[in-house]
């Protein structure tokens, strides 16, 4: 599946042909939970100095 499982909206959405398995489960969440990581990862460093907003002078 190369979509989120709740997307019943997206093409290749389609209805399983059997209930997914305990061990199918266990997989599906490890990869969730991997690709989560992963997108973690690639916001670092979250502690990026913040750009201070300076309002620009009213004109006369």
């Amino acid at each position: 599946m190369n979509h989120d499982r709740h997307d019943i909206h997206h093409p290749d959405h389609k209805t399983p042909a059997k209930p997914e398995s305990p061990a199918d489960k266990k997989s599906r969440k490890a990869h969730e939970s991997d690709n989560q990581d992963q997108a973690l990862d690639e916001t670092f460093p979250a502690s990026d100095p913040v750009s201070p907003f300076v309002p620009a002078k009213a004109p006369d």
